[in-house]
């Protein structure tokens, strides 16, 4: 395997995967234990925190709604359509990734990222610190009390790099850590 077939199987990842890689990735790259309950994802003995994992795949906005005359067109684009976005083109594709399930009385610290075609972009952020300055909103779901999310995009990415960046990686060198 090399960093491109690694990036290309992330891709395809369906949800919970995806998300059990991310949760590795972290728990390797941070040097991190076991989650001690179900409420979040992994445990720092050293500084006796919890911490909850989060991550998205930065794809472009796809150009054709789904409509009842699209659907089928639409379904078959799905596997042609290039919608990968590289690190360096972040400012000029319109993109959304939502960070959510954000129970912040469940953690102490959050390890988010965006996976972009060329490189893996990790933030790091206090569960004190998440509130309007990165554009969180704590109305979720209707009745989720204490749970919110999110958006990261092209408008909000900047907020991110320049306050909470914690690494990033290419796929290169993801593929070592995993590989270790």
């Amino acid at each position: 395997m090399d960093g491109d077939a690694l990036r290309e199987g992330i891709f395809c990842l369906h949800t919970r995967r995806f998300g059990t890689v991310a949760e590795l990735i972290v728990k390797r790259l941070v040097k991190l234990g076991k989650g001690r309950s179900l409420f979040h994802d992994l445990y720092d003995d050293v500084a006796s925190k919890r911490v909850e994992v989060k991550f998205s795949r930065v794809l472009k906005r796809s150009e054709t709604l789904i409509t009842e005359n699209t659907l089928l067109g639409c379904i078959e684009e799905a596997t042609s359509e290039e919608r990968m976005v590289s690190f360096e083109h972040w400012q000029t594709t319109e993109f959304d990734c939502n960070i959510q399930q954000i129970k912040r009385r469940e953690f102490d610290v959050l390890y988010y990222g965006l996976f972009f075609s060329d490189c893996v972009v990790i933030f790091h952020i206090g569960s004190e610190q998440i509130g309007p300055q990165i554009y969180y909103s704590d109305k979720q779901h209707k009745g989720n009390v204490g749970e919110g999310q999110f958006h990261i995009n092209q408008d909000t990415l900047q907020v991110h790099l320049s306050n909470y960046l914690y690494q990033t990686l290419t796929y290169e060198k993801l593929l070592e850590l995993l590989s270790d």
